[in-house]
């Protein structure tokens, strides 16, 4: 099973960008999907996950109100829709698959995933 991201580049800031996270040989519809980012030289942090049962929403706190965690059905992903974004923000995005059958909520612990994608690059600069 793999992951792939897509849809990171360099924007302004208060700018968008969405994130796709696609799966291969495992269907992201079953499993809780989070998103984390890393910038160099600092550990990864869990950005935001999305359960597969009911759909909760989990955010860290300085992207709640301008990021949204989504499923796209018909295209069988997951996106991250990035708004009004910030210098700070600028990161290594990565999507992850958990490592059990999803359930009612998640959360955005590393530890909690095990399936992980390559990583997409979001600048973040004027």
């Amino acid at each position: 099973a793999q992951v792939v991201e897509s849809g990171g580049g360099l924007v302004q800031p208060g700018g968008s960008l969405k994130l796709s996270c696609t799966g291969t040989r495992v269907s992201v519809d079953r499993y809780d999907i989070g998103w984390f980012r890393q910038v160099p030289g600092k550990e990864r942090e869990g950005v935001s996950c999305l359960s597969a049962a009911e759909h909760n929403a989990r955010y860290e706190d300085s992207v709640k109100g301008r990021f949204t965690i989504a499923r796209d059905y018909a295209k069988g992903t997951v996106v991250l829709q990035m708004n009004n974004l910030r210098p700070e923000d600028t990161a290594v995005y990565y999507c992850a698959v958990s490592k059990f059958i999803g359930g009612r909520d998640c959360n955005i612990f590393e530890s909690e995933y095990g399936t992980w994608g390559q990583g997409t690059t979001v600048t973040v600069s004027s």
